[in-house]
């Protein structure tokens, strides 16, 4: 990576670690770049958070953290997802959610994780409200990943940046209630691993970066409605 990539990856980090500053300081609605969540899907009580948690890695670059689900989990087993779950009782809010779900899954300490921003909700095929919530990863040697055995079978981190990038991408037309959209599917390897990324995760991938870089993708999105639409009934 050249110097000045190096560069404009630190850049951003401070950009993000001012807006997390913000955020603490209870002024995140400051931030022209970070949408505030969707009001109405609020009061959704099929609710969960994931958390998309960024470190800048040793050559400058931002990275995210990733998990490959278990294969014994009853959905989604084995495909690719950031770290999350559904709403607890005791959960005060949507971060408290992404980062208990988050030290749960993969051992990652909430005292580790200084929230950017709640970005605005999907929903996903099957009705439920999917929140991301934006942090950074303030001392990444303290982190060890742990991953549960019984929710998760791999750890891992990809550049953020690929999302926004037609190399490594390819994407599939699908159909829904007369309206064509794209499912977006990015191959990545990994310590000699590869995984596929895709679905309502990539398209998680693909705002986070685009409101991070402060630039749209470099492909065609058309993500389907329903992500964006109220939780109600089947959805394919």
């Amino acid at each position: 990576m050249s110097m000045a990539a190096k560069s404009s990856g630190e850049d951003v980090l401070q950009r993000l670690q001012a807006l997390a500053e913000h955020f603490r300081t209870g002024n995140s609605s400051q931030s022209p770049t970070l949408p505030p969540p969707d009001p109405a899907a609020t009061q959704l009580t099929n609710r969960a958070a994931v958390l998309i948690c960024l470190f800048l890695s040793d050559i400058g670059e931002l990275r995210v953290i990733l998990t490959k689900r278990a294969s014994t989990l009853s959905s989604h087993s084995g495909e690719v997802a950031l770290p999350g779950g559904k709403r607890d009782l005791s959960d005060a809010d949507d971060v408290a959610t992404a980062l208990r779900e988050a030290e749960e899954e993969i051992g990652l300490a909430p005292s580790l994780v200084n929230v950017v921003a709640v970005l605005e909700p999907y929903v996903n095929k099957k009705g439920m409200t999917v929140v991301p919530v934006l942090g950074l990863l303030s001392r990444k040697e303290a982190f060890k990943p742990t991953p549960s055995a019984a929710e998760v079978d791999a750890i891992f981190d990809a550049p953020l940046e690929m999302f926004l990038k037609d190399e490594k991408r390819r994407a599939v037309e699908k159909e829904w209630m007369g309206y064509n959209y794209l499912l977006h599917f990015f191959d990545y390897e990994y310590e000699n691993e590869k995984y596929v990324i895709w679905a309502l995760t990539a398209g998680i991938l693909i705002k986070a970066a685009s409101l991070v870089f402060q630039r749209p993708p470099a492909f065609l999105e058309r993500p389907p409605r329903f992500w964006i639409a109220s939780a109600n009934g089947s959805q394919t």
